[in-house]
């Protein structure tokens, strides 16, 4: 499975704000003065969730605890008119203490739960120095030394994993 191409474009984009962030013009880090800005401005910036969802994602960053990679796999594969409501994600990340008011406060706004969904896909996406896309295979992948199996069968497990969960949230199951 691979990215749908909304979060193709968009996971680079993202990067690109978080990038613009990190330094000042002496190259000084930044960043985390940036994203508490960021968070404090938050209301004034929600105007742009749909047409520049990565600019307010950003005060989001480093600030969501991913609890079922499966099913942020699942989602950075699905394109905005197929993602599910936010209450069938609502389990799969938990927020820290400063970033819940902002996820509760964009819930109230037109277009929230899409902004919030892509949200946690962009952060999950950009992972935490790593390649977090593969991460929610990595529990389930062993290499074909260990346990006889290759990565097309791991592929095959996950491919059956997800079209299961997307079967449970009332999608129809990919044949």
């Amino acid at each position: 499975m691979s990215l749908s191409y909304y979060f193709e474009d968009l996971s680079k984009a993202y990067k690109a704000e978080l990038e613009d962030l990190q330094s000042d013009s002496e190259g000084n880090d930044i960043l985390a003065k940036r994203l508490k800005d960021k968070r404090s401005q938050f209301k004034l910036l929600m105007p742009m969730i749909e047409t520049a969802p990565e600019m307010v994602a950003v005060a989001f960053h480093g600030d969501i605890n991913f609890v079922n990679l499966q099913a942020l796999y699942l989602l950075s594969t699905t394109d905005p008119e197929d993602f599910p409501a936010w209450s069938e994600l609502v389990d799969a990340v938990q927020f820290s203490v400063d970033t819940q008011k902002l996820a509760d406060d964009v819930l109230l706004e037109t277009g929230g739960e899409r902004f919030l969904i892509t949200t946690i896909c962009l952060e999950y996406l950009h992972g935490k120095g790593g390649n977090s896309h593969r991460a929610a295979a990595d529990d389930e992948e062993h290499d074909e030394g260990e346990n006889g199996r290759d990565d097309d069968d791991d592929e095959r497990d996950l491919d059956e994993a997800g079209s299961e969960w997307m079967s449970e949230q009332g999608f129809d199951r990919r044949e």
